[in-house]
């Protein structure tokens, strides 16, 4: 469980109260595993059963007490252990997907408005997304993070950045074949999908099924 796991790879860093682990989430994972605080505390309590952090209760003279959770051996080794296996994330939940798959009730003026208001959002999210960089940098104040960390953590916007990116181009293709008119021609060929992909390349297993095949004919088997 990927929440479970972000905790404990915060709590790595130096040990953290629940407000302390909202803040981090909102800053720095928000695009990729957000969580709202009933949510984290939650998540706390489980990892406290499997003794995966333990609580210290800090004393404050003009403040409630104050509980900061620590990782702990186990938890270092169960983190560690996560961190080694490739996750597979199956959960992909994308509301404009959604739409579009349904979009076929819409007439034809709105499913073009439909897209090119998709295409703005994304815009919008690239620009917001390529300012990210200077927040980390204010960010170092409250965790300490070296130039191994930065780098990783750049990798993660990198990835958004690149899918939105993507994903933009897309929308401008669709729509571009929407005002064309293809809708109305409805998919007359099985293969459509890799025909109409900018720059698709035949697999390998392709080419070589291609070559054996040719070859089997020119020999006469």
């Amino acid at each position: 469980m990927s929440l479970d796991h972000a905790i404990l790879g915060f709590l790595q860093y130096k040990p953290l109260s629940g407000y302390d682990l909202k803040a981090e989430f909102d800053f720095s994972l928000q695009e990729s595993w957000p969580a709202d605080q009933s949510h984290i505390y939650r998540t706390l309590a489980r990892l406290a059963e499997k003794k995966l952090i333990e609580t210290e209760l800090v004393r404050q003279d003009s403040r409630p007490d104050r509980k900061v959770y620590h990782i702990t051996k186990k938890g270092r080794e169960e983190l560690m252990r996560w961190l080694s296996v490739p996750a597979l994330n199956k959960d992909v939940r994308l509301a404009q997907l959604i739409q579009i798959f349904f979009s076929a009730h819409l007439p034809d003026d709105q499913l073009i408005r439909l897209f090119e208001g998709l295409a703005d959002i994304v815009r919008t999210r690239i620009h917001e997304l390529n300012e990210f960089p200077r927040r980390i940098v204010l960010h170092k104040r409250n965790i300490q993070t070296a130039p191994r960390d930065e780098f990783l953590r750049l990798v993660t916007l990198e990835y958004l950045i690149r899918t939105n990116e993507a994903y933009v181009a897309l929308l401008e293709d669709v729509l571009g074949r929407l005002k064309r008119g293809e809708h109305l021609e409805g998919n007359k060929d099985e293969d459509i999908l890799r025909k109409k992909r900018p720059g698709h390349k035949k697999r390998p297993a392709e080419k070589r099924h291609k070559k054996i095949s040719r070859g089997h004919k020119e020999r006469g088997e």
